[in-house]
């Protein structure tokens, strides 16, 4: 076994933490949409899975965002203009389009969604390649790899509509693609990764070996996209390949960042938010994402009354068109936030809080090569 991984192998949090949150993510997903028949979620997402992946790892993890901004004093200090212009551009967008109209405003959140959910990906893969020094050949195939995992899928998925599931809300993607469009991107996304495949066995054979948690990983992206979006039948099943390999990753990510932020002294409410472990750290941001979810509920969607009651409250378009913008501030302003925060090149303490410090290849090291190192996020 020892042969098959690299000399250069490193682990982004250590090995069993990646192989929980890529790989034991991807199969979380897949054992959930196999059970479905068992647990009556085939169809519509029933509402203990809404509350579970909705509202419990996708909702939450856009709130999880505060622990590396808004929750730290110093940061906020640090880049003002950001942290209060980020928020202000994204609500001034969401007015506009939505004041264009409501299936305008939707169309654009979902593609921003759809852009910072690639990019992440991609932030991982490139981490990964970083860690171990790559050649810039290998980097740019892990790219291509990662891209043809996500845009092949998504590709087919617009000459295919409509399908049993959307993004966000029905007709939110844009139709008319040909079909043979979407056929020609699953080949194309074939010959990508099977490329990609083959260098990995090349890699083995002159001695190389290849990175474990880089190759789970890649093939957890594309179990997760292919699975979701070409095999799933049902918005159930798109919603938990969808949700959990983006959100439970970037819980880890977080919950380190905050760990050895707090450590530096200079955390002020993290602190106190941490005492509580891991479970309190998620049962924070699962309190926020159930409120957030509440007020959309009571004063848009008005269909989850058995778990938030009935406001009757019918708003005009005129004010929904301001509050709708509102009630999306959290998740435009991390899809924004998360193109900026996460550049270790410009911030060199960000390394040394993520346990990633310059030193020999480990579970926790990482020595930054040519360039600056961007954590994943919408940033490179």
């Amino acid at each position: 076994m020892s042969r098959l991984l690299a000399p250069t192998q490193a682990w982004l949090f250590g090995p069993a933490v990646d192989l929980t949150v890529f790989a034991g993510s991807a199969l979380v997903s897949v054992a959930f949409v196999l059970a479905a028949p068992w647990l009556g979620a085939v169809g519509d997402t029933p509402p203990w899975a809404w509350l579970l992946f909705v509202v419990g790892v996708d909702v939450a993890h856009v709130w999880s965002t505060l622990f590396r901004t808004y929750l730290d004093g110093a940061e906020v200090g640090r880049r003002p203009g950001l942290y209060v212009g980020a928020p202000l551009v994204a609500y001034a967008v969401g007015v506009l389009a939505h004041s264009l109209s409501p299936a305008a405003f939707w169309s654009v959140f979902a593609y921003m969604a759809l852009f910072h959910f690639i990019r992440q990906q991609y932030g991982w893969v490139a981490l990964y390649a970083r860690k171990a020094h790559a050649s810039s050949f290998e980097r740019r195939l892990d790219a291509a790899a990662i891209y043809a995992a996500t845009l092949g899928p998504v590709v087919w998925w617009h000459a295919n509509l409509p399908r049993a599931f959307w993004w966000f809300v029905e007709h939110d993607f844009l139709a008319g693609l040909p079909t043979w469009a979407g056929t020609a991107a699953l080949v194309a996304h074939a010959a990508v990764l099977v490329t990609w495949a083959g260098f990995q066995g090349l890699r083995v054979a002159r001695g190389d070996g290849v990175q474990a948690g880089k190759l789970l990983l890649v093939a957890a992206t594309w179990v997760a996209w292919f699975g979701g979006i070409v095999l799933a039948r049902d918005d159930f099943a798109f919603t938990v390949m969808n949700v959990v390999l983006h959100g439970v990753p970037y819980f880890a990510l977080l919950f380190r960042y905050a760990r050895g932020r707090h450590a530096e002294g200079g955390s002020g409410a993290v602190g106190v938010l941490l005492r509580a472990g891991l479970p309190g750290f998620l049962l924070f941001l699962g309190v926020l994402a159930l409120l957030e979810e509440g007020l959309w509920d009571l004063l848009v969607w008005h269909d989850r009354a058995v778990l938030f009651g009935d406001s009757g409250l019918v708003l005009e378009p005129d004010v929904l068109a301001l509050v709708v913008p509102l009630l999306a501030l959290p998740q435009a302003t991390h899809y924004l936030l998360d193109a900026f925060v996460w550049k270790a090149g410009r911030e060199p303490a960000l390394l040394n809080r993520l346990g990633w410090t310059k030193g020999p290849q480990g579970p926790a090291s990482v020595s930054q090569p040519r360039g600056a190192v961007a954590i994943p996020g919408v940033g490179e």
